[in-house]
């Protein structure tokens, strides 16, 4: 299961900077076309896990990163609903604010304020899903005036997230119920999708102006995640060989690059973890959701394994580079047999036992 985050934001916010920083791809920012690449999820834990077995091949897990293009939705060129479609088509969006000034970079607005850009931002994606869900609420009609349950049901819970739209509350600040969720789920609704705020400064000595202040502050209220990023700088040391990135970084007083801090927070705002299955053969990370069960995670590995799933084998990440070998682990009695409740932890190095 790989990751899926869209990058957006309002025209020179360093949306496409930032794509840079993250994926090293050079793309220029000014074309109307989505930028896509495929990176790995950086996670020391596999390295030391290939310096153990040193497998023939190693598979980290990958984050699909989609930079979609600065969009004005009131165009009317068609572009608006090509572009939330991209938006659409992604887990979690990742909200580039611009947090600087800079005479030379022109922007939408002669002034800077977070607060406005991501209302202005907000606006566009609850105006597409007004009208998705003024089409469920017609198709609804006919199975409502034959008095179905299940329709009436989910024509109560659009109407009301509908009418929150209109007062202009994104779906995501609805604190909706599992049973209104269920009911909109087919509308796949943009404003609803998790959102993780990127403060794009113009150096690091800045990440504490008062524009990046405003922007926790409405990261706060949302209780949303919200990193700060020198999209220019990051992307240059994308640029750089392995060892010059970690030298500069340090010169920037980071100790991660944009890559790994955007990685923790999409996981964290998606709520989920990494597990492994290890051999001579292969080490790879395998994403799944926190709190599924042995079975679901299993089906990450092979659909096969979720069907036939008999019991799961696991050893600790932790415990394992402790006590430096899986014999010596399992000798020490940490070496467990789980069954199909058993909830699979971040880090777990997993054998699943199946029925083919």
């Amino acid at each position: 299961m790989g990751l899926s985050c869209g990058l957006i934001g309002l025209p020179s916010c360093g949306k496409t900077t930032i794509y840079n920083a993250i994926t090293a791809a050079g793309a220029s920012g000014y074309g109307t076309e989505m930028n896509q690449a495929v990176v790995n999820v950086p996670d020391q834990r596999i390295n030391k896990l290939v310096e153990m077995y040193h497998p023939r091949k190693t598979v980290p897990a990958t984050l699909d990163v989609v930079d979609i293009p600065g969009f004005k939705m009131a165009q009317g060129d068609g572009r608006g609903s090509k572009l939330l479609g991209h938006i659409k088509d992604v887990e979690a969006l990742l909200h580039v604010v611009r947090c600087f000034e800079d005479g030379s970079i022109p922007f939408a607005y002669e002034t800077i304020d977070p607060l406005r850009d991501i209302e202005t931002v907000d606006l566009e994606l609850m105006a597409a899903d007004s009208t998705t869900l003024q089409n469920k609420l017609t198709r609804l009609e006919k199975k409502v005036h034959a008095n179905d349950k299940d329709a009436i049901r989910e024509n109560a819970h659009c109407e009301k997230i509908y009418a929150a739209i209109q007062q202009g509350i994104p779906a995501r600040k609805q604190k909706l119920t599992a049973q209104e969720i269920a009911s909109i789920y087919e509308c796949n609704l943009v404003s609803l999708k998790p959102v993780l705020y990127i403060a794009n400064v113009k150096s690091m000595p800045d990440a504490n102006n008062r524009y990046v202040n405003a922007l926790k502050q409405i990261a706060d209220a949302e209780n949303a995640e919200m990193i700060i990023v020198c999209g220019k700088d990051e992307a240059d040391i994308s640029q750089l060989a392995p060892e010059e990135q970690k030298e500069f970084l340090k010169d920037l007083g980071l100790m991660e690059s944009s890559m790994e801090r955007l990685m923790h927070a999409a996981y964290k705002i998606l709520g989920l973890i990494n597990f492994f299955t290890v051999g001579e053969d292969e080490v790879r990370a395998w994403t799944c959701k926190k709190g599924d069960k042995a079975p679901v995670a299993a089906g990450k590995i092979h659909k096969d394994m979720e069907k036939g799933f008999i019991r799961l084998e696991v050893i600790r990440y932790e415990d394992l580079i402790e006590l430096g070998s899986e014999a010596a682990v399992a000798k020490s009695g940490k070496k467990r047999m789980e069954g199909r409740e058993y909830e699979v932890q971040d880090g777990d190095i997993v054998m699943v036992l199946f029925n083919k």
